[in-house]
C-alpha cells in the first residue's frame, strides 16, 4: 500500500460504543469495504461500456465465425 492518508467520519455516540464492544479491527475492514466499493463500480462501469461496444458492433453469424478460427488455422 502506497501513502496513506486520513479520511474522517462522524458516527452517533451509541454506534461507537457498541463498535468498541466487538474485536474488529475498524480501520482494516473500512479500507477492505471501501475496496471491495471502487472495485465493484469499476467493474460495473466496464460492463457498461462493453455493452455499448457490443451494442455498435452488431450480431455476428456463427458460419462468419468458423470461418474466422478456419483461416487462423490455416496459417
Amino acid at each position: 500500500m502506497g501513502s496513506m492518508v486520513t479520511y474522517s467520519v462522524k458516527l452517533p455516540r451509541e454506534l461507537r460504543e457498541r463498535m468498541k464492544e466487538i474485536g474488529v479491527d475498524w480501520a482494516e475492514f473500512i479500507r477492505e469495504t471501501i475496496k471491495a466499493k471502487i472495485e465493484e463500480e469499476e467493474r460495473r462501469k466496464s460492463s457498461e461500456k462493453l455493452d455499448l461496444i457490443r451494442a455498435k458492433a452488431g450480431k455476428v453469424s456463427t458460419d462468419e465465425i468458423l470461418l474466422w478460427l478456419r483461416e487462423d488455422r490455416q496459417r
